[in-house]
């Protein structure tokens, strides 16, 4: 599973997820990729789980690459606990993604084993995604 070596401090903030994405918003590696359109927090886990179902349904074929960390720490405090008493223990790692992230790219399989293995991916995050293909840089995609 995901999560960071070491960092600074054991908790953090929770932020705000306001706008769109800043970068990682195309097809850089692969070819074909799943790309979010609203934000939230992706756990470790959730990234884990959409790995193997894409990577399951494509046989081992294919390459994938998972293009969000969850590098920031979630905390939580135990059942039936008052208020105050300070902020909870650390439970888990969170990738924050906001819309128009592309979270995985797949390369090596055709379209339509592309398109599926993303769709069972999709399923196993809480965000709503779209499949998004390679935009070819330069000349008319009409060409060739």
């Amino acid at each position: 599973m995901l999560l960071p070596k070491r960092v600074k401090y054991r908790r953090e903030h929770r932020g705000k997820m306001r706008g769109r994405a800043k970068g990682g918003t195309t097809v850089h590696f692969g070819e074909f990729g799943l790309q979010a359109t609203e934000a939230s927090w992706i756990t470790n886990r959730q990234i884990e789980s959409a790995r193997i179902a894409m990577t399951r349904y494509m046989k081992r074929g294919g390459k994938v690459w998972i293009k969000i960390f969850p590098s920031k720490p979630y905390t939580a405090k135990p059942l039936e606990v008052r208020m105050g008493s300070g902020k909870g223990a650390p439970e888990g790692w969170v990738a924050v993604v906001k819309p128009g992230k592309v979270m995985f790219e797949i390369a090596g399989v055709s379209e339509e084993v592309a398109r599926e293995a993303l769709r069972l991916a999709s399923h196993k995050l809480p965000v709503k995604c779209k499949f998004v293909k390679r935009e070819e840089v330069g000349g008319d995609a009409n060409e060739s």
